[in-house]
């Protein structure tokens, strides 16, 4: 028979020392729940930088995005403005074999072959009309230049509806691209918003000696390579502590491409829109060694961020997010290399 005594019940000394390793472990788990955002703070500016540079990336994709629906939509006005004018030379030309037809209906002797054309076939009659001889020299070259006319204009029309479409998904592109640079924002912003009063004031003051710091820059003697490069290197200079804003091309905000393409053309020199184009404008220079105040400085292997060579190791950018205009060290980034204009 199965025995019923009562389980024994854990000594005094027992029930304290698991009481003391539980509240061991409360302390231990709570110690760590605090400590760890106090070592991510460690490693936010890193993680926001990062952020920044994934902004720039996506920046430069929107950049080159923007600039194809810019194309696309000059395209569209054109073929659309082509076939408005294709519409009205067409209506001309049938309002005048219209006239023909009117002025044979009241004779009573309208030309067959006509009539076919107006029934709205005249493709048809194009297939039959060597068959037909009541159509005179006249009439049948005007039917033929109608017929062309609708084919070319039909052609004009699929045309225009195809670029309509590209124009469309391209705008979808775009928009997704804006959400990516947004949230990739802010995010970062959300990482900053971690930080203490104290930090915050320690990161801008960083910023802030990085933006004052351009009065202090040493460029060197070295002699640009053209006065293109000279002309595009002073513009680029007088806009120095203009904020980096995504997508702007100047005059009072830029980013990186937006700014080297700015002071190109103030040189009166174009230049494509993005980083990635820009630095096929122009001869490579693989070495810094051979830079010239001027040249186009291009950053990282997919090339998403470009500069100005300003002399003595230094470029000068519009470098993130948050900063401005200024000189930095060529070396702050990875080299790619340079192209000279």
């Amino acid at each position: 028979m199965a025995s019923h005594r009562r389980p024994k019940q854990p000594s005094r000394t027992r029930v304290t020392v698991l009481t003391a390793t539980a509240a061991a472990a409360v302390a231990l788990s709570s110690q760590a729940a605090q400590a760890a955002p106090k070592q991510d703070k460690k490693d936010v500016k890193a993680q926001v930088d990062k952020l920044y540079e994934q902004a720039e990336q996506a920046t430069e994709k929107y950049n080159g995005v923007k600039e194809d629906q810019n194309k696309l939509q000059k395209e569209v006005d054109r073929l659309q403005d082509k076939v408005a004018r294709g519409q009205e030379e067409l209506n001309q030309l049938r309002k005048g074999l219209g006239s023909v037809a009117s002025g044979q209906y009241r004779s009573g002797s309208i030309d067959p072959s006509v009539q076919l054309f107006l029934s709205g076939d005249p493709d048809t009659y194009l297939d039959k009309a060597s068959t037909l001889d009541q159509l005179s020299g006249h009439q049948a070259q005007e039917l033929k230049t109608i017929a062309e006319k609708q084919r070319r204009l039909a052609q004009e029309r699929a045309e225009a509806a195809g670029k309509i479409q590209d124009l469309t998904e391209t705008r979808k592109a775009l928009g997704e691209k804006k959400d990516e640079i947004k949230g990739k924002l802010a995010k970062a912003q959300e990482l900053l918003n971690t930080l203490t009063a104290k930090e915050k004031a320690a990161m801008e003051a960083a910023e802030q000696r990085a933006n004052r710091d351009n009065s202090r820059a040493d460029l060197g003697d070295d002699v640009p390579a053209s006065q293109r490069g000279a002309a595009a290197l002073s513009a680029a200079q007088s806009k120095i502590g203009s904020p980096y804003v995504w997508g702007a091309t100047g005059p009072s905000s830029f980013d990186c491409s937006g700014l080297t393409s700015w002071a190109y053309q103030q040189a009166g020199q174009s230049l494509p829109r993005t980083s990635q184009e820009q630095a096929n404008a122009g001869t490579r220079i693989a070495s810094q060694s051979d830079l010239k105040p001027g040249d186009l400085v291009l950053f990282y292997n997919d090339l998403h961020h470009i500069g100005l060579y300003a002399g003595n190791g230094t470029v000068l950018h519009a470098p993130k997010p948050g900063a401005s205009v200024r000189y930095e060290s060529i070396n702050n980034m990875p080299f790619a290399f340079g192209v000279r204009v």
